[in-house]
């Protein structure tokens, strides 16, 4: 069970990464929300969008991932920006 323990502290170390690049993703994407709303563009962009399923799936496929399974992470964590540059949107018009 010690082997089980240690490589158990090993994912949660990961999960702590995972979690922090998520919260860089997330500012980074209130800055594109930020520069979007001053040039006045969409904050949807459905071919941005695309390029980056596109580009997730090849490399998951290459890794050995589920393609399927990756894409709904993804379209998960699309959503989650979406929502940043929403709150940029928001904040600035109040």
């Amino acid at each position: 069970m010690e082997k089980v323990a240690k490589l158990r502290e090993k994912i949660d170390r990961i999960d702590e990464e995972i979690l922090l690049l998520l919260k860089r993703r997330n500012e980074i994407s209130k800055i594109i929300g930020s520069i979007k709303q001053e040039h006045g563009m969409l904050i949807r962009d459905p071919k941005r969008e695309d390029e980056k399923y596109n580009h997730v799936l090849k490399k998951a496929t290459e890794l050995g991932l589920n393609p399927e399974e990756i894409k709904k992470l993804y379209q998960i964590i699309i959503a989650m920006s979406v929502k940043a540059q929403e709150s940029v949107y928001t904040n600035r018009n109040i």
